[in-house]
């Protein structure tokens, strides 16, 4: 099997790019040069982030604000083709597999460099496998290296996680092959995730990457992943300014493509979306990301462009069952189904064109069930659940995030508002907790703290492993379904899906095993699908709202 420029498309209804013009981002003007190619050269853009990035490490990156700074300084082997769910080549030109599907052949780019001018080759893809592979102590842990844990297993020193990842060879300097445990639906498309970008091994080396320390149940993290993140992009990194809360990316003149219009970017970290809609307002910002619903035609009005991207994307409220038995009864969470009043929720907080969901994934992935029908709300019928499972006196420790606005969850305040009220109505207690995002919430809903917790995931690519395996595919998951006898068994059944190489069956897999996970076993809430925007001032070009969030400002001009 070949596949290269034109790649091959997913096994997934097509995704096509979204009906807006081309869009970009851009600020104050330092020097307008005229370059010819659509839009003037140089200026500063400045993003109001909605929260701090964690760290500038993307392999242990796991939130969505620092995969938006982190993306614009790496690159992977395979990337997304703007406005779309597209697999495209990235750093490797063209990539062939073995009849068998477990051997990968990648042709690389030439003349490419890191931004420590060392150059990019086999050598250096070998390496950054190895060096994921090679993970030690804290490293491993599900709350650093997530993507790796929940998309290739487990690494080489823990035989009892086999690994998805055999070997890396590299070949000659343009050429490196990567061999594989087993068949895999969603290799290569997994190496666009950001958290599989390509990191200088020099800079690695240097700054001492993996050297990562728990500290109770956080973690501190090397000089590489807080000062000297070093990939490819057209954007290098600059400085963090925590006293004023803005990331300074600066452009990277030595890039083997075409290089970045501006100067400059600053992600502004303003928490609150009220305020950063006053900062656009205001002209202090250039756009920002997942603006309130409610403030949609206003925008509008104002004459900002607000672009609206698909539903790819599943908000859900997450159960673990770890901390008290009654939870670990499927009828005490099918009863927290019941008494959740989805449609009007979904009406009274979520954008125009918000569904609600049946499942854990959108109705454009394979495999998506379309025999499955929402939940319907039922007070009573959730009243007497809780009594049958002799739990109608439950007390709950619900978690819900601050500092945050995610493009399945605008508005985390006023969504947990809705979901814990009619949980108290079916005479549920609820003990309240709120956490910054990225100080404390999704580190102790990691380390299995919460009984309920609100999160959600946006799509990275459109194989279905993406989104019930992610969730699912590990029984020691944020859902603790390893103590539940048939949190194994569901475990092995996504495997046996994820490896059957015909995809006609394989969609068929998947749809039974959603059917069963709503069913039979119900680890989790599905709430809704949720469409984002992302809006900007009227005279930016150069970049298209894409479905994975996956937005690159390279392109990014002033008009």
């Amino acid at each position: 099997m070949v596949h290269s420029v034109t790649a091959r498309r997913r096994w997934v209804a097509a995704i096509g790019f979204l009906s807006v013009s081309a869009l970009a981002l851009s600020g104050c003007a330092q020097s307008q040069r005229d370059s010819g190619g659509g839009g003037k050269e140089g200026g500063t853009l400045t993003f109001g982030a909605a929260g701090a990035p964690k760290l500038f490490d993307p392999f242990y990156a796991t939130d969505g604000e620092t995969f938006r700074v982190a993306r614009q300084m790496y690159e992977g082997l395979v990337g997304f083709k703007p406005g779309t769910a597209e697999v495209e080549p990235a750093l490797a030109t063209k990539w062939e597999s073995s009849s068998d599907a477990k051997t990968w052949t990648f042709t690389l780019k030439e003349g490419v460099k890191f931004h420590d001018g060392t150059a990019f080759n086999a050598e250096a893809v070998c390496f950054n496998f190895e060096r994921w592979y090679n993970q030690k102590g804290a490293g491993q842990s599900d709350a650093v290296s997530q993507y790796w844990l929940d998309n290739f297993g487990g690494f080489k020193d823990t035989p009892d996680k086999p690994s998805l990842y055999k070997s890396c060879t590299a070949k000659d300097a343009k050429t490196a092959v990567i061999e594989l445990a087993e068949v895999n639906s969603q290799f290569p498309d997994v190496l666009g995730f950001t958290s599989f970008s390509m990191s200088s091994p020099e800079a690695l080396k240097k700054y001492d990457a993996d050297n990562v320390q728990a500290a109770g149940d956080a973690f501190t993290y090397p000089a590489y992943a807080n000062e000297h993140p070093t990939g490819t992009g057209p954007f290098k990194f600059s400085k963090y300014d925590k006293a004023n809360n803005t990331v300074e990316l600066v452009r990277n003149d030595d890039y083997w493509g075409t290089k970045a219009k501006l100067d400059k970017i600053v992600f502004k970290i303003i928490p609150d979306e009220t305020a950063r809609k006053q900062a656009i307002k205001a002209g202090d910002i250039d756009g920002y990301d997942l603006p309130n619903a409610a403030d949609w035609a206003g925008l509008k009005s104002d004459g900002f462009n607000v672009a609206i991207r698909p539903a790819f994307n599943v908000f859900y409220m997450g159960i673990n069952q770890k901390n008290n038995p009654k939870l670990a009864d499927l009828k005490v969470r099918q009863a927290l189904q019941y008494a959740i009043n989805r449609e009007q929720l979904v009406k009274s907080q979520l954008p125009e064109g918000a569904k609600v969901a049946t499942q854990f994934m959108p109705d454009t992935v394979a495999g998506y069930n379309k025999d499955l029908k929402a939940v319907p709300y039922d007070l009573d019928k959730a009243k007497s659940l809780l009594a049958e499972a002799g739990a109608s006196d439950l007390t709950l420790k619900f978690y819900w995030p601050s500092e945050v606005t995610r493009p399945y969850m605008p508005s985390p305040k006023d969504l947990f508002g809705a979901i814990s009220g009619d949980l108290q109505k079916a005479g549920i207690k609820i003990d309240v907790v709120t956490k910054p995002w990225n100080g404390g919430y999704l580190t102790d809903v990691d380390q299995g703290i919460p009984d309920l917790f609100l999160l959600g995931w946006t799509g990275d690519n459109g194989q279905p492993v993406n989104w019930v395996g992610t969730f699912f595919g590990r029984t020691d998951n944020r859902f603790h379904t390893g103590v539940s006898a048939w949190g194994k068994t569901l475990a092995d059944d996504l495997a046996k899906a994820n490896a059957e190489p015909d995809k006609d069956k394989r969609k068929s897999l998947y749809e039974d095993l959603n059917k069963r996970i709503m069913e039979e076993y119900l680890p989790a809430i599905p709430i809704s699908h949720s469409p984002p925007a992302l809006v900007l001032k009227s005279d930016i070009k150069g970049v298209v709202p894409s479905p994975l969030t996956d937005e690159k400002f390279g392109s990014a001009s002033k008009g």
